[in-house]
């Protein structure tokens, strides 16, 4: 049996990735300071602690960190959830709420009811082709 050494248990998250790439991205405008700053992080590490996998980002905290990165706050907090493990957790959230919808995934179905003049349209194969083809699937 292969033992488990990590010390930085969501080190692989989509969060911890995506919150590096972000600091990474807004580096020419923004210091990591500043934004664990304008997320309100009282401890000056814990934004590299999430960066890094050494914890987990709370749920209170995404709408500030969101801001912060300049990203949709409803996809972070999705990559949130997924952090604190389990999918009934997930579960839960998706049976209270539906399915979460980002901005960008908002102004998708805005666009999809105009072209197709508020009819309601089923996704045929041929629609969900032409879909996956648009993102080289």
């Amino acid at each position: 049996m292969k033992k488990q050494t990590t010390t930085k248990p969501y080190s692989e998250t989509r969060l911890a990735k995506f919150v590096e790439r972000r600091i990474l991205e807004l580096k020419p405008r923004k210091t990591q300071s500043l934004i664990s700053a304008e997320a309100g992080f009282a401890q000056h590490n814990m934004l590299t602690n999430i960066k890094v996998g050494n914890s987990k980002l709370p749920l209170d905290r995404v709408p500030a960190l969101a801001k912060a990165l300049e990203c949709d706050p409803a996809l972070l907090f999705m990559m949130a959830v997924e952090q604190l493990g389990g999918d009934t957790t997930e579960l839960a959230i998706r049976k209270i709420f539906g399915t979460l919808v980002t901005e960008n995934e908002t102004a998708w179905l805005e666009e999809i009811r105009k072209a197709s003049n508020y009819s309601d349209p089923s996704l045929t194969s041929r629609a969900r082709a032409v879909l996956r083809g648009i993102f080289g699937k």
